[in-house]
Parts: structure tokens; C-alpha cells; sequence
């Protein structure tokens, strides 16, 4: 049965009893590379599941889209091609609206905020994920978001006209919202991008401006904490159900410490990676009044559009979080 493909064998598992079984075998595939925080968080994860689950299961991690593209990860999942995996929750905003309330520009702009929002949004995205046959198993954010361009970047009307990488809806919206061009960019093909004139400007964490050498194409980073968007792994419910249960609690327990462990990591990123950037000639910038508010007036905007697409599930959302 080992040499049967991925998906064949994983439905092949699915259908045996568990005490048919010496070892589940499973693939996890994740969207950044291996020096990445939320990787390096994912990684001890896996470590932590595999010492604890004993012979039930063994995760294998396929970090930086080398098994699955992220934006095939989670119906991956869901199918059954890989029984886990990683991916942005903000991807999924056109799925379901609830998906991108962490992507709101100027909603949530500090971590103890971002923490209360994900209290709020986290019952709705598991309920929204049980749709899917999908169980959450635990969400980390990246650092809050910045501006990085290749000039000076006074006002929002300086950058009209330039072309913005966008990974989502909601950056699509802050493009247009700019009067900038969107261009779907994954991080893997940022430097490429940047390099080959595809996009002038990006609004991302210092980390991913780190791990795609930010400085080998951009001059300028400002920092407007606009939001800090997250990352969430997920597994397949039926094969998470199909384990003994001393591997789900296995599984879980470690799904619980890695979320703690994320969020305090991130907070320390925010704060290594700013400096990286620094060191290796990234000009670091507190925005301008006239650009922070420039981009306070789109968050505005967003932040009503997406309440009039979440509807009655996101006037709850807002009132749990305090808006």
C-alpha cells in the first residue's frame, strides 16, 4: 500500500479500521519556507505530534508550496488529497465573508485587538469550516502590515497609477481604493515580481519583506500597522476522527501550544524583522498623516462593504469584538 499515490492511499486508510493500521501516514503541506516563523512554529507542531500520537500517526511537513499550491491547500484538505494543511484565512473571504474580517484595513491594528477579533471570528470560521467536513486546529497572525515601495510615498495619491501585489480580496480593494492596479503575486514569486516590473509596491509583514530580501528590489517600508491577517491550520475531519483517540488528543494539545506559541512569536517578528529590514538598507518610515489617513478613509470604506457582504453574521462578529 506504500507505493500507492498520495490521495489512493489516503482514501485506502480512511477505510480500514484503525487497529488495521501500524502508522497513518500523513502529508502536510504548507505555503512559506522553512525559515519562516509560522513554519518554524508548524515544524515543532508536527515534532510535538509525532513523539505524543506514539505509532497512530506520523505528519510529514511540505513547507513553501512544494507538494500543493497555496490556493489549492485548502480543497486539498477537504477532499482528502492531503488529510492537513496550512494556508492564509483571508483566501477564503470570497468563499465566505467571515474568512476576511482579519483582513479589514484599520479594524484591528495591534495584537491584543487582532486577539479580540479572532475571539469573535473564531466560532463563525468553525462553523463555517464544519460545512466542509474541516476542523480548525489553530490560527497564528503575521506582523501587522506595511507599505513597502520603491520611492517616497507621501500620500495615497502618490501611489495612483502603480501597480500593487495583491493576494486576496481584500488587497484588491485597497489597490483600487488607491487608484493602483492589483496583480496577484504569491510570495515565492515576490522578488521575481518586483524584479521584473510586474508590481511597484506591496503592503505586507516586515517578515514576509525579510524572507523575500525586500531590499534586493525595494528602497521603502512604512509602517502602518493596517491589519495583521492570519494563517490557520486545518485538518480534514474524517481523518482526524478516523485516529485513536489518544492521537486526536495528541493532536490537539499540540494544535492549542502551537497557537500560544505563534502569537507570542509573531509579536517577537514584528519586532526582529523590522530590524533585518533596517540592517540591510530598507529605509523604515512612520506613514505620513496625510498617507495614514489616506488609508484610514479606505479602511473605512472596506470595513462597511465587507459589513453589508457578512450580512447578519457580521454584525454579530462586529458586536462580539466591540465595534
Amino acid at each position: 500500500m506504500k507505493h500507492l499515490p498520495n490521495a489512493v492511499f489516503f482514501a485506502a486508510t480512511l477505510a480500514l479500521p484503525a487497529s488495521a493500521l501500524a502508522q497513518t501516514a500523513w502529508d502536510m503541506p504548507t505555503p512559506y519556507a522553512e525559515g519562516n516563523f509560522h513554519e518554524q512554529n508548524i515544524a515543532t507542531f508536527v515534532a510535538d505530534v509525532n513523539e505524543k500520537a506514539g505509532e497512530a500517526v506520523a505528519i510529514t511537513l511540505h513547507p513553501n508550496q512544494s507538494l500543493i499550491k497555496h490556493p489549492d491547500i485548502k480543497n486539498s484538505v477537504r477532499d482528502g488529497i492531503v488529510p492537513i494543511g496550512e494556508l492564509l484565512v483571508s483566501r477564503l473571504e470570497n468563499e465566505n465573508p467571515i474568512y476576511g474580517a482579519d483582513a479589514v484595513p484599520f479594524l484591528a491594528t495591534s495584537y491584543e485587538d487582532a486577539k479580540r477579533l479572532y475571539d469573535a471570528q473564531k466560532p463563525m470560521m468553525e462553523k463555517a469550516l464544519a460545512k466542509e467536513g474541516l476542523k480548525l486546529l489553530f490560527s497564528v497572525p503575521w506582523p501587522p502590515q506595511g507599505l513597502y515601495t520603491k520611492d517616497d510615498v507621501n500620500s495615497v495619491a502618490d501611489l495612483s497609477g502603480k501597480t500593487f501585489r495583491a493576494y486576496n480580496k481584500s488587497t484588491e480593494e485597497i489597490a483600487k481604493g488607491a487608484g493602483m492596479v492589483p496583480t496577484q503575486i504569491e510570495v515565492s514569486d515576490i522578488p521575481t515580481a518586483f524584479s521584473t516590473g510586474r508590481v511597484e509596491a506591496m503592503m505586507t509583514s516586515p517578515s514576509t519583506g525579510v524572507d523575500s530580501k525586500a531590499w534586493d528590489f525595494l528602497s521603502n517600508y512604512y509602517t502602518l500597522n493596517a491589519w495583521l491577517p492570519r494563517n490557520m491550520v486545518i485538518v480534514n475531519q474524517a481523518a482526524f476522527d478516523a485516529l485513536p483517540a489518544e492521537a486526536q488528543t495528541a493532536i490537539t494539545e499540540a494544535a492549542a501550544a502551537a497557537e500560544t506559541r505563534g502569537w507570542e512569536a509573531s509579536e517577537e517578528e514584528t519586532k526582529s524583522a523590522t530590524q533585518t529590514l533596517k540592517d540591510n538598507g530598507i529605509t523604515v518610515s512612520e506613514p505620513s498623516e496625510e498617507l495614514n489617513s489616506g488609508f484610514k478613509d479606505i479602511g473605512k470604506t472596506m470595513t462597511e462593504a465587507w459589513k453589508a457582504s457578512a450580512g447578519a453574521e457580521g454584525e454579530e462578529l462586529l458586536k462580539a469584538y466591540g465595534q
